[in-house]
């Protein structure tokens, strides 16, 4: 009995032991392994204008910058040379307040391309320290209190876009031109924060702005019709397929950042379905491309099934 009993503690023992450390392995993957494996999705979509060319858009989303990255800087630079028509930044770009600095340093080659941006919450707050199991919980914003967290440099941000010629569709829609392909686009403000107010549409006989690197469309009908939000909350996509968008692009939600093998999201962090919150979904009959983004907030530095990525898009005309 006593024998018997020893070899019961030993078998114990050695289970409880192979348990921690695969415990162990799976969490130094998802601290020093997972959070760099960068990658590029590619997804083709026919949602421009019949007889429209070709129209190839990088996305990228949730940097979370915090100064040294030099592992995302690297593919981020690398990104140029993927030739991008257009870029699109759906915002999350910071995760420390000095950040700001070597976040123009990740984004320099793609800032020389025509861009257009839309701002998540940090892009606006800093990360607070909080528990990070209640990630797994929440869905909105509705009980947090951000009168203590630190105001990031958004309004230098912004501006230093703007002086490179992207351009800001916060609450507003314009119209531009990028090579042949005339673009009507409808951003919003952070939905998680609140903070969205829909735009609509430019009328047809409204002009665009001309500003930054695009081309002046003028009243040229146009051969997409383009929703960008940070956060893909069900108001925001539904109102934006409601409008008449080809296309919405949005980020937020990591991709789950936390995930089950084969990458089954467990959480969206908004009202979206965990299913459906990163790759491409619909709303409406409206496709809708949600990044799984490069970055993650510095107080929960972890990814697991979910590797960061940026995603290039080629649209191609409808039949």
């Amino acid at each position: 009995m006593t024998i018997q009993t020893s070899r019961l503690a030993s078998v114990a023992a050695t289970s409880l032991a192979a348990t921690a450390v695969s415990g162990a392995a799976v969490t130094g993957w998802a601290v020093f392994g997972e959070r760099r494996r960068f990658r590029v999705r590619h997804e083709r979509l026919a949602v421009l204008a019949p007889g429209a060319t070709d129209l190839r858009i990088l996305q990228i989303s949730d940097l979370h910058t915090v100064p040294g990255q030099e592992a995302k800087k690297r593919f981020v630079h690398g990104l140029a040379e993927l030739e991008p028509d257009l870029v699109l930044d759906t915002g999350d770009n910071l995760s420390h307040p000095q950040a700001l600095p070597y976040l123009l340093e990740i984004l320099e080659p793609l800032l020389k391309l025509p861009g257009l941006y839309v701002p998540g919450s940090n892009c606006y707050f800093a990360p607070m320290l909080k528990n990070p199991a209640r990630y797994l919980w929440k869905s909105s914003t509705s009980d947090e209190d951000r009168t203590q967290a630190q105001l990031l440099p958004w309004r230098q941000m912004h501006r230093a876009f703007d002086e490179a010629g992207w351009v800001g569709v916060i609450n507003r829609a314009d119209r531009v031109k990028v090579g042949e392909h005339v673009i009507d686009v409808s951003g919003v403000d952070d939905p998680h924060l609140g903070y969205d107010r829909h735009p609509g549409f430019l009328a047809p006989d409204q002009p665009g702005s001309g500003r930054g690197r695009f081309t002046d469309p003028g009243t040229a009908p146009s051969s997409l019709r383009l929703g960008l939000t940070h956060a893909p909350y069900l108001r925001a996509i539904n109102r934006f397929a409601d409008d008449g968008a080809d296309l919405v692009v949005a980020g937020h939600t990591h991709g789950g950042q936390v995930c089950l093998p084969g990458g089954r999201a467990l959480v969206s962090n908004c009202d979206l379905e965990p299913e459906r919150c990163k790759g491409v979904t619909s709303q409406g009959g409206v496709p809708i491309q949600i990044s799984a983004g490069l970055g993650e907030s510095r107080f929960a530095p972890v990814r697991l099934f979910c590797p960061p990525e940026a995603v290039l898009m080629t649209l191609t005309a409808r039949a």
